[in-house]
């Protein structure tokens, strides 16, 4: 072993032993004797591959490529920082306040999530589901979602490429796109049938709460008996702001269950003044449908407020918090996760559709399918349930 390899073990020894402390990295609850023996093991890797494998090993890449293992074995949205990206984090230099309107998640490559209404990706035909193999120069294989959405950002009006793939198609497509500042996007209220009140929400804001019931009581005003909340794409904003608007709609009852590592489940409920709108609801849901959204799903169909219908949501319902380690790098890591009003798992495993309507296959640069099976769905669904 060389004195190289050694001074490695012992810089490296510290960050490991700090991630056995932080606890819940191998994904179950490890004893002590049990959590010796996982990094015995992890020694014993390490000093093989450094010293048995064909070539020299650059240990730096190594134990990189360790640490981000690690934390994508934990959840898409936790990551490894290394000691640059941290420095960068900490000086406060910020990406860029534009982007190109994509969230992401992982699955081999960097997926997407949903792209915003109106953005540049939007505009450039990118869904739900897509592959991004590369951003720029960089391939997305070994890229955290921190990371990838980081690249993503930068100055109003500069440029970015992607690389992307779509279904089983072996063809990546080349995505030029150019950053914007991205606009606030209010819910959008209109009547879609005499009867049939429609809201747009594309996004969640601490403001929506407020404009939400607004829009809802002005098309009450204007006629409607029931209502479609269209949710389909909408994966932005703060997950407590998705519980906030769901009290319009629940007069009474548990809105939320706030779980983290041990500590106490917290229960967030409907209070006095809330359920002011009592019209039937039908909520529509996609892949893209994700955090604060489906928090908001959540409460109404747990409070038997709504039915959803469409396809199931994405699975994201974490809060992040950094963790600095002693080599100057950072864990980025999920602490804790709203469950559903019983109790249930959102995270990474989303909510699924009381009336599934699946959303059709479009080939990359073709026109999306004509008409809207799922709102037709629940306007359908709504017309049985309007009261006389």
């Amino acid at each position: 072993m060389t004195t190289r390899t050694r001074f490695a073990i012992i810089l490296i020894t510290a960050p490991v032993l700090a991630f056995a402390v932080v606890g819940g990295l191998l994904g179950k609850t490890l004893g002590g004797q049990e959590t010796y023996a996982h990094l015995r093991v992890f020694d014993d890797v390490f000093r093989l591959t450094t010293g048995s494998y064909v070539e020299e090993v650059d240990v730096d890449r190594l134990m990189h490529g360790a640490m981000h293992g690690l934390a994508e074995a934990l959840d898409a949205d936790s990551a490894y920082l290394t000691a640059e990206q941290m420095k960068r984090l900490q000086s406060g230099a910020a990406a860029g306040p534009a982007d190109v309107g994509l969230d992401l998640t992982r699955q081999y490559y960097l997926r997407v999530v949903a792209a915003r209404e109106n953005s540049p990706a939007a505009k450039a035909g990118l869904r739900p589901g897509d592959f991004v193999r590369m951003i720029g120069s960089e391939p997305t294989r070994e890229l955290s979602v921190w990371e990838g959405m980081r690249l993503l950002r930068g100055a109003a009006g500069t440029p970015v490429r992607l690389v992307v793939l779509r279904g089983n198609a072996a063809e990546p497509h080349e995505v030029a796109l150019t950053r914007e500042l991205p606009p606030a996007l209010p819910p959008a209220a209109r009547l879609i049938q005499p009867a049939i009140g429609y809201i747009r929400v594309a996004e969640f804001a601490d403001s929506t709460p407020a404009a939400l019931r607004q829009a809802a009581t002005r098309l009450q005003r204007e006629g409607a008996r029931s209502l479609v909340l269209d949710l389909r794409g909408t994966a932005r904003g703060p997950l407590e702001a998705g519980i906030e608007s769901a009290r319009p709609f629940v007069q009474s009852g548990t809105l939320a269950i706030l779980e983290s590592r041990g500590e106490a489940r917290r229960t967030v409920s409907a209070a006095a003044g809330d359920g002011g709108i009592t019209l039937p609801l039908a909520v529509l849901t996609d892949f893209g449908t994700a955090g604060a959204a489906e928090l908001f799903v959540a409460a109404l169909t747990g409070n038997k407020r709504a039915e959803t219908i469409g396809e199931r949501t994405q699975g994201r319902a974490a809060l992040q918090r950094l963790f600095p380690l002693p080599d100057g790098g950072g864990l980025w890591m999920s602490h804790a996760w709203y469950l559903t009003p019983a109790g249930t798992a959102i995270h990474e495993r989303g909510l699924q559709p009381d009336v599934p309507v699946p959303q059709p296959d479009v080939e990359f640069g073709s026109p999306p399918a004509a008409g809207d099976q799922t709102l037709e769905k629940a306007v359908e669904r709504l017309a049985g349930r309007i009261p006389s």
